[in-house]
């Protein structure tokens, strides 16, 4: 037995702030070059410029309200992780909300923090009047649709998009109908 305590009791999970912006913008771009290498664009990937991501959470973080949040997860003062999510104008595929975006640095995953930050978006949501969320994942992402599935997720909807070079890339929808924190 370890004497260490894992790694998800030592982690604070709270509400992000513009001052995280930053911190955001590296955690989303280390977190996407380790996962979607091989299942997005390499020139895209290799291209991401923390600047840019900065000023688009940013914004992001200034809009935060009960209908539009972002959580970090902290660990002795550097942000691990995020997940943000918002209600939707218009429900789709009989969701009115959306988890947005949901990012764990490589090294700190399989540990329960993707889990304990959904469930602080997730609770926002409730209190906000959402009843479902959906998620979008590549469809060649299999980790980040196994997480989903593990949480309860059902796999609804798949479609092709195109991506900013003009390649077509599949996604795979994700909902919860009946949303628990």
């Amino acid at each position: 037995m370890s004497a260490t305590p894992a790694m998800s009791e030592q982690v604070l999970i709270r509400l992000a702030r513009k001052c995280d912006a930053a911190s955001i913008a590296g955690v989303r771009i280390d977190a996407w070059r380790a996962s979607y290498r091989g299942l997005v664009p390499d020139s895209y990937l290799d291209h991401l410029k923390p600047e840019e991501s900065v000023k688009l959470w940013e914004q992001v973080l200034e809009a935060s309200s009960d209908a539009a949040c972002t959580f970090v997860a902290e660990s002795g003062g550097e942000i691990i992780g995020f997940a943000s999510g918002m209600t939707l104008a218009e429900a789709r595929f009989g969701c009115d909300a959306e988890l947005t975006a949901i990012c764990v640095l490589p090294d700190e995953q399989r540990r329960g923090l993707g889990k304990r930050l959904l469930a602080n978006v997730a609770a926002t949501l409730i209190s906000a009047g959402a009843t479902g969320l959906m998620a979008w994942v590549l469809s060649k992402n299999e980790g980040a649709g196994e997480f989903f599935e593990s949480l309860g997720a059902e796999r609804l909807y798949e479609q092709t998009f195109t991506w900013d070079d003009g390649s077509e890339l599949d996604e795979i929808g994700f909902v919860w109908r009946q949303l628990k924190s």
